[in-house]
């Protein structure tokens, strides 16, 4: 199982965007530069974040964005589903018909299964993520 790049793309842009909690906005153009994501990319996230509501968008003079809850109560499992959709490792959890049905020995368990990589997913908040320290190449530049 891999995530997409969208969705690791997504979780490190709204890791930047915590970095300016306190009421600070900060624009897509500066989360692409301070990440080095492109930034389209950045600014198709920041679509999906806002439409989620994990990130607001606060437009006119001193706009730009910010978190649309506190860090902490905002998981990984929220980033990624807000990109990729709801967390469904096998189109059965999602109610999808499957063509093995009437002889699938497994699907009783991927509910479990399911819902034991969505916990982990969601025992990890935005929090947790932001104090940890950033790569060099992607460590943020001081401004003079």
């Amino acid at each position: 199982m891999r995530l997409s790049k969208l969705a690791d793309y997504a979780v490190l842009t709204m890791s930047q965007a915590s970095r300016h909690c306190g009421g600070q906005r900060v624009s897509a153009a500066e989360l692409a530069q301070e990440t080095g994501l492109p930034t389209p990319t950045v600014q198709k996230l920041v679509s999906r974040l806002v439409g989620a509501g994990l990130l607001r968008s606060v437009r006119g003079a001193g706009g730009g964005l910010q978190l649309a809850r506190p860090a902490a109560a905002i998981t990984v499992a929220d980033i990624v589903e807000a990109v990729e959709g709801p967390i469904a490792l096998v189109e059965c959890i999602e109610g999808e018909g499957c063509t093995l049905d009437h002889s699938c020995t497994a699907k009783a368990h991927w509910p479990q299964v399911n819902d034991a990589v969505r916990g982990a997913l969601a025992n990890i908040s935005l929090t947790q993520l932001a104090a940890t320290q950033l790569p060099e190449t992607h460590a943020l530049k001081e401004t003079v």
